[in-house]
């Protein structure tokens, strides 16, 4: 029967939901601590965030009947990790999260501001992308230096089960980096918090440094390395869904899970090609099942948020930073090629990248603003220059 649930979207929506949570949680988790959230407030963060994606990815596919599926942003939390605390601590996060939130829904609403995201000029998006995956990538190498005993089996059963199955690569380090982090820390009991998570409601500020150090640069990196090639994995799977009414509701799910720590949900790109592609089903009016799987796995992953972030909180931060490195290796090396392809963008992509990487503060605005500047105003330059 057309549209009927199957076993290849049973198989397929579990694997994404797996692939989706194991693969970033770590980064969600230090993203939202770098910008000064406690464990709780971590962990109701990261439940938040599940669940809000995995609501808004059944809501979705059941009323489009189109394999959509939602996930948080994991650019955006490497950006709060290289951020550093926000000026008025997590309140003021809170409230750039909210801010981030309602940007993507006026996105989806008013085409112009959707246009000018992507009129911003694709290698500064990537070069800024770059920059900001840049500290969390070298994690895996201090991570050696540090403590080989531990960190060269995590990379070692990356790059093993990468050889053969890249998509299984990251989740592999996670299981080993698990095991050893049980084996070898030990933590008591009472400082691990509770592993149940409880929403922890934060009343939102608001303060210039954070909405244009953190909202900003969180809305454009959304859009830019979510949202766009998200539409993108659907339209090459042969769906074409108006983009205007999803980004408004991946926009309303960000704004409702912002008060309990949720950065930002928005579409899939990675994980949103196992649940549009053939594996899904061989009949793609039969996928969007897979998508809805994979929403209800994410909702049963947010409430193990507490034994997540705990785990998370009692490790050695260097691993955890690692494995979130390893995660977003491949996010990093496609940014930095987009960022230098074309030789007449270079320079201000360079500018771009050196500026965002160097974690330049100031202004209490983070340095992924200021190298967006930077490069545009070299851009805006070059322009200027070639013209007769």
């Amino acid at each position: 029967m057309s549209g009927s649930f199957s076993v290849p979207a049973l198989a397929a929506g579990l694997l994404a939901a797996f692939v989706g949570f194991a693969s970033s949680f770590a980064v969600v988790v230090s993203g939202l601590t770098a910008v000064g959230a406690t464990q709780a407030e971590a962990a109701s963060g990261l439940m938040a965030l599940s669940i809000a994606m995995g609501v808004c990815g059944i809501y979705l596919s059941l009323k489009t009947k189109l394999p959509i599926s939602v996930a948080w942003s994991t650019p955006g939390a490497a950006l709060l990790a290289t951020s550093g605390p926000a000026a008025g601590g997590f309140t003021a996060a809170v409230g750039a999260f909210l801010v981030t939130g309602v940007l993507i829904v006026v996105a989806g609403l008013w085409k112009p501001l959707g246009r000018w995201v992507a009129a911003i000029p694709a290698p500064l998006a990537s070069a800024m992308l770059a920059g900001v995956l840049l500290g969390l990538c070298l994690a895996p190498v201090r991570a050696v230096a540090e403590t080989p005993a531990l960190a060269l089996p995590i990379i070692v059963a990356w790059a093993a089960v990468g050889k053969f199955r890249r998509l299984y690569a990251v989740p592999a380090a996670v299981l080993v980096a698990m095991g050893l982090i049980a084996a070898t820390t030990h933590v008591a009991p009472e400082a691990m918090g509770p592993l149940w998570p409880q929403p922890v409601l934060v009343v939102p500020t608001f303060s210039f440094g954070a909405v244009i150090g953190i909202a900003l640069p969180l809305f454009i990196v959304t859009m830019a390395s979510q949202n766009i090639p998200g539409m993108a994995v659907l339209n090459v799977n042969g769906y074409r869904p108006s983009p205007g009414p999803l980004f408004t509701t991946t926009g309303l799910f960000s704004i409702a899970g912002a008060p309990f720590g949720a950065h930002a949900v928005n579409l899939a790109a990675i994980t949103a090609a196992l649940c549009a592609g053939p594996d899904a089903h061989p009949d793609p009016r039969r996928r969007y099942w897979a998508a809805v799987v994979a929403g209800a796995g994410y909702i049963v992953f947010g409430l193990l948020a507490g034994a997540a972030t705990a785990f998370i909180s009692a490790s050695p931060p260097i691993l955890i930073e690692a494995v979130a490195g390893l995660a977003l290796l491949g996010a990093f090396g496609g940014a930095l090629m987009g960022a230098v392809a074309e030789p007449r963008e270079r320079e201000a992509a360079v500018i771009t990248f050196l500026v965002t990487a160097s974690g330049l503060t100031f202004l209490g605005i983070s340095g992924a603003f200021w190298g967006l500047l930077a490069g545009g105003g070299m851009h805006a330059l070059t322009q200027w220059r070639s013209k007769p």
